[in-house]
């Protein structure tokens, strides 16, 4: 597959780094030369200087013969001109916008074949605002990820030690068959895609596949001791500030946001109302202390300054708040923070390669999430009347080692697998795959060759 990346950011960069790492022809584009010089001294793709928004170099990098464009710049603009240059250029191209003005979000039509011709647009705001209200809906939680449109459901949760879980082989837990799969499990640094003889340990995160209705009843079980979500402190009005606090608006929780812009504070006091909008400085231990952080269920850090959004969740903890969400873009720094007291990262980056993702894999691919460390991936993916997965039972499946089917879905049927359940065609699939053995699976997710 021969891919176009317009913006070698944090965004572009991690998305042509997975894409080289699976032999894929990857072109980057960027005017700038020292993430240009990044590219060129780290990873294995073509990296053009210049303009994603020049015909000329539009043309250079191949773009008449290419399968994909993907604009990820840090402008909306750019990545619509981009898109639109490459439709004049390349009619079959499918075409993959960044879009985060919630002005351009609200005029459908603005993106339709016969105006810009954009085939998808990923909003990363909205999707990382979707994330922090099923973190605080299941405060136990350092992930739940939402398949089939919420049908199916796959959370993460850190075995405690007292866990009824801990020190059990996953063949010896009894009275869950149906219910739950577990589809990998991250310790340490190592991802494990597990079998019915792997032991869950205490502190491992295990990743667990469910049917959308049954997550209370599992979460209850799999963290019998989690209390209620009561209070939430949000410091930061920006965008996805105000996107949180109008999605808490329409709750019962006691919620409050912290912005030291004046006019942001009123513009959020005409449009929430249940919310509390205070005006001053997230950052400032006494306004923390005044507010009862300690009571707090979790502080939420979503500004746009990173480096701040880490102190104020280290401070709100240090001060009583239970958990902390902590926003940073920056994808180099995620492995380091959990190791100084921040519970929960989210990014917007790391959200826009997850919505891009789907359009890279092979297959009838629906959606793709990276699990923690992104060393292995959870893929929503439709099974094809001519792949070699249906009609036989999964036990017969020449599934790669490191591969798992987490849930079959069948119409209105949720299937959480065994060895002699059956695939056919057109079932939504979960899968959880190591990332080295995507090649392989893709092959079995597409069509035989004997079929032609």
């Amino acid at each position: 597959m021969k891919i176009i990346i317009v913006g070698a950011g944090d965004v572009g960069f991690h998305i042509a780094q997975k894409l080289s790492e699976e032999s894929q022809e990857v072109f980057l584009i960027d005017k700038d030369p020292e993430k240009i010089k990044r590219i060129t001294e780290n990873l294995d793709v073509q990296a053009i200087l210049g303009s994603g928004t020049s015909p000329g170099i539009l043309k250079a990098s191949g773009i008449k013969d290419a399968d994909l464009l993907v604009a990820a710049t840090d402008s909306d603009e750019v990545n619509i001109l981009a898109c639109l240059l490459a439709r004049n250029l390349n009619q079959y191209i499918l075409k993959v916008a960044r879009i985060r003005n919630p002005e351009y979000l609200q005029e459908e039509d603005l993106f339709s074949p016969s105006l810009l011709g954009v085939d998808q647009i990923i909003n990363p705001e909205s999707f990382m605002v979707e994330t922090i209200m099923n973190l605080m809906i299941f405060p136990g939680a350092s992930d739940v990820i939402e398949f089939v449109d919420g049908r199916v459901k796959l959370i993460g949760i850190t075995i405690k030690p007292d866990s009824p879980f801990a020190g059990k082989q996953l063949l010896s837990v009894k009275g869950l068959e149906g219910k739950m799969l577990v589809g990998a499990i991250v310790r340490g640094e190592q991802v494990i895609i597990p079998h019915g003889e792997d032991t869950i340990q205490a502190h491992d995160l295990v990743y667990v596949v469910v049917r959308g209705n049954e997550l209370s009843d599992i979460y209850k079980i799999l963290n019998p001791k989690e209390e209620e979500l009561r209070r939430v402190i949000i410091v930061g009005g920006g965008q996805t500030g105000t996107a949180l606090a109008s999605a808490l608006d329409r709750t019962k929780i006691n919620a409050k946001i912290i912005e030291k812009d004046g006019e942001k504070c009123t513009a959020l006091a005409e449009k929430l109302e249940r919310v509390i909008v205070i005006n001053g400085d997230g950052t400032d231990k006494n306004l923390l202390e005044e507010e009862n952080i300690r009571d707090a269920d979790f502080i939420v850090a979503i500004t746009g300054d990173e480096e701040s959004n880490v102190l104020i969740s280290l401070l709100g903890k240090g001060l009583g708040a239970k958990k902390n969400i902590t926003r940073i873009d920056k994808l180099s720094y995620i492995p380091l923070v959990s190791a100084i007291g921040i519970d929960t990262v989210v990014s917007s980056r790391l959200s826009a390669i997850r919505a891009i993702l789907q359009y890279i894999r092979k297959g009838k691919i629906i959606s793709v999430a990276p699990l923690k460390g992104e060393h292995a991936e959870a893929i929503e993916a439709e099974a094809l009347e001519t792949s070699d997965i249906v009609n036989v039972p999964l036990y017969k499946v020449k599934f790669p080692k490191g591969a798992l089917v987490g849930a079959i879905v069948r119409e209105e049927d949720i299937v959480i697998p065994r060895g002699d359940s059956v695939i056919k065609p057109k079932d939504r699939l979960i899968i959880f795959a190591l990332q080295k053995v995507i090649p392989k699976l893709e092959k079995l997710l597409t069509v035989k060759l004997e079929y032609f």
